[in-house]
């Protein structure tokens, strides 16, 4: 019978290198004031949240934005970003009407060349007409939303132009409508 041998191990005799941190993935989480005056700068010039935030290989100066649900979730818990956030919304309906006449003034692809035979024709471009007019009309849907008291549809409460006479509903009105009700 053969016969074991006993080895023995010294302990933490391996020298290990120290452990380095490893290096951050991903987008910041952690709210700084820097970032939100820039995601709000960018708002004020009127582009979208997912545009400002959007895929880091389309811009890599944007790399250290956060991603929109950390914004969202920096909306729920900041109250201060909240209002500066909402102010910048605002002013983005400013430069949204710069970019309605931007829009509306460009006619670049709104004719185009058509060929028959020898001839040539110019054509209207009804896709790039029709694609203009519906950018135009949802930046000005955008902008009554944001801003209602400046760019949101006017409410003409007057008769042919001239004010009424008496106030619709008031004073004892209020109380013979409320008696004629069961």
């Amino acid at each position: 019978m053969a016969t074991k041998r006993k080895t023995t191990v010294k302990r933490n005799t391996i020298k290990r290198k120290p452990v380095k941190e490893p290096k951050k993935l991903g987008r910041p989480t952690k709210f700084t004031q820097e970032i939100a005056d820039e995601i709000c700068a960018y708002l004020a010039m009127g582009q979208s949240l997912r545009t400002i935030c959007g895929n880091e290989d389309d811009d890599p100066k944007r790399q250290y934005l956060p991603s929109v649900r950390t914004i969202f979730s920096w909306l729920r818990t900041n109250e201060i970003f909240l209002q500066q956030y909402t102010r910048a919304k605002e002013e983005s309906a400013d430069a949204m009407a710069d970019e309605v006449m931007d829009i509306s003034d460009d006619g670049h692809n709104d004719w185009m060349e058509r060929r028959y035979g020898k001839d040539k024709v110019w054509v209207e471009n009804g896709e790039a007409v029709g694609r203009s007019k519906l950018r135009v009309e949802t930046r000005k849907w955008l902008m009554a939303k944001m801003k209602p008291k400046r760019y949101g549809d006017k409410l003409d409460l007057t008769s042919k132009g001239e004010a009424l006479p008496v106030p619709l509903l008031g004073g004892d009105s209020m109380k013979v409508i409320k008696k004629v009700k069961p």
